[in-house]
């Protein structure tokens, strides 16, 4: 008697087993719950009429970063440690941009930068820990990471955009 009642149950909840089985894959599917952090980022420009910055690379020191021609807009700037996706678009209308991330051990140190490259040897760069290659104007990618505490650097190495100011600083709590 017990088995046929609770089978007399189950059956009667089977229409709303496709609606239940359809929420279960959507939360599943969003990105925020699939990867603990998202971080938005957003590589932006003002527009290739403009004229780039040669001297806004990393550090920072003493130079006037009001005038960057380039960045990296970030959604938030300090999260905690564990696993983190950074859902990258190019802002831009006519420029492509990457993301690089590498963990900064030194916020003074310099980069191995290439002058006749006008960019990062990235060869020659210990900490690199992963990218967003390339991406097209108006195009978005994602980069996921299981990121420990300490600061971060990421930095677009297209040649000429470091030195323009497109870095930024991400921290890790």
């Amino acid at each position: 008697m017990f088995k046929r009642n609770l089978i007399g149950r189950l059956l009667a909840f089977r229409p709303f087993l496709p609606i239940a089985a359809l929420a279960i894959v959507v939360t599943m599917a969003s990105p925020s719950q699939a990867a603990g952090t998202v971080v938005n980022v957003s590589l932006w420009d003002k527009g290739v009429e403009m004229a780039m910055a040669t001297d806004l690379g990393f550090p920072a020191a003493g130079k006037d970063m009001s005038k960057v021609t380039m960045g990296i807009a970030l959604s938030v700037d300090t999260v905690k440690a564990g696993e983190i996706t950074f859902e990258a678009l190019n802002s831009s209308k006519d420029t492509i941009h990457e993301m690089i991330i590498t963990r900064l051990r030194d916020l003074s140190r310099l980069f191995p930068y290439n002058n006749s490259e006008s960019r990062i040897d990235e060869d020659k760069m210990p900490d690199i820990l992963g990218e967003v290659s390339e991406l097209d104007p108006g195009k978005t990618a994602a980069l996921r990471l299981d990121l420990l505490p300490g600061k971060y650097l990421l930095f677009c190495n297209i040649p000429g955009h470091f030195t323009s100011g497109m870095w930024t600083i991400f921290t890790v709590e």
